[in-house]
């Protein structure tokens, strides 16, 4: 996972701290939306369960008022927890293309190290993903 991250913040020009934090957020929103048992192979075969870990010990809150109310509505085809997931990255400090390129990075790291058409199920599951790429 080190390498993905690495390669990440190369791509978006970021610090390998924020690329993982990025890449922490994107999983746990995925992890929401996605088909569990997909995800799980996902996150395995990107060596990424550490992180989803983290992700769940931290409880991946914040996003401050805007966020906890967008996460409430999660249930709307999940363009609630897009919402709150990208109004979490830009208040880490993300502009809308370094959001894309680290998303982009991620998706194209995931189909190197798992099968293409597992994390085209996960992508095409969460409709709401289109607005983070």
């Amino acid at each position: 996972m080190e390498q993905i991250i690495a390669r990440i913040a190369s791509a978006a020009g970021i610090s390998e701290d924020l690329a993982m934090t990025a890449v922490k957020i994107i999983l746990n929103f995925l992890a929401k939306e996605a088909p569990e048992d997909k995800m799980n192979m996902l996150v395995s075969a990107l060596g990424a369960q550490e992180l989803m870990d983290q992700a769940a010990e931290a409880g991946n809150g914040g996003g401050g008022l805007l966020g906890g109310l967008m996460g409430a509505m999660g249930g709307m085809g999940g363009i609630g927890g897009a919402m709150a997931a990208l109004n979490q990255l830009t208040s880490e400090g993300l502009s809308m293309g370094e959001v894309q390129t680290v998303a982009t990075e991620l998706i194209s790291a995931a189909k190197e190290n798992a099968d293409e058409s597992l994390v085209d199920d996960v992508v095409n599951s969460v409709p709401a993903l289109s607005q983070i790429l």
